[in-house]
């Protein structure tokens, strides 16, 4: 009789292995590699014993081949040993994984060893250029608008001047000249507020804060005694801007001057 593959001990050694291999299998993956490894083992199992069997049957009918009816059957079972044989001695196959390259460890090529860093110099740190601005248009304009905000009226001015200084042709813009003309209003500077809004509204006359502007200047006009000039702006708003909200406050302006 032929000796019995040990297909149990290979399952387990095959399992152990893959599981060596994977090294950071978590706990389900571990689990349905263990289903699936014990339903294999069976189904080996199963073939050894069918082997076992086939053999004994064989070995009875080698006892009487000379009987010309016994070889076809002789011969079926000698191909189903090898067919089974062939199954238990290839476990990649019957357990369905696949075969894990061999990955080398990662090394650095010596015909291209790594530049050494070196510290940073003078050199490397960026130059800043006179007269060109080193934040954003946004950033500028936000430190100034929050300067207003807080009340803050010197350095609101000065970072609007400067904002319409180095950004003189971007979309916000016409905004730092409006809330350059306010800060001028709330010191009180009313020549250089009306200044600044009638720039916007002559500049930039299609844009949102026009209305705004005029009305403001309209205000700063009446605050210098100029109301010729005050009612003038206040019934441009009314004209060229009916319906906004700077509209209604001229209307009721122009009713306190007359």
């Amino acid at each position: 009789m032929r000796k019995k593959t040990g297909s149990r001990g290979l399952v387990v050694f095959m399992a152990g292995a893959m599981l060596w291999l994977a090294g950071c299998a978590n706990h389900a993956d571990f689990v349905e590699l263990r289903d699936h490894l014990a339903t294999v083992s069976k189904s080996q199992e199963q073939d050894q014993k069918r082997l076992d069997a086939l053999q004994r049957r064989l070995e009875s009918l080698e006892r009487v081949k000379d009987s010309e009816s016994v070889r076809p059957k002789l011969d079926e079972m000698s191909a189903r040993i090898q067919k089974l044989e062939s199954r238990l001695a290839k476990p990649d196959e019957t357990l369905g994984i696949p075969v894990v390259p061999k990955v080398e460890p990662f090394q650095i090529d010596p015909a291209r060893p790594s530049k050494p860093q070196k510290p940073a110099s003078s050199s490397d740190v960026p130059t800043v250029v006179p007269g060109v601005p080193s934040i954003t248009p946004t950033s500028a304009f936000n430190l100034a608008y929050n300067d207003y905000l807080n009340g803050k009226y010197d350095l609101a001015v000065a970072g609007f001047q400067r904002f319409v200084k180095d950004f003189p042709g971007t979309s916000l813009t016409p905004n730092a000249y409006y809330w350059l003309g306010e800060s001028y209003y709330q010191q009180k500077d009313y020549v250089r507020a009306m200044q600044s809004f009638e720039y916007l509204s002559t500049e930039y006359p299609g844009n949102e804060k026009v209305p705004a502007a005029l009305f403001k200047s309209g205000l700063a006009a009446g605050e210098t005694g100029d109301l010729a000039k005050s009612k003038k702006n206040l019934k441009r708003v009314i004209e060229e801007f009916p319906t906004s909200d700077e509209a209604k406050l001229a209307k009721n302006k122009l009713a306190e001057i007359r």
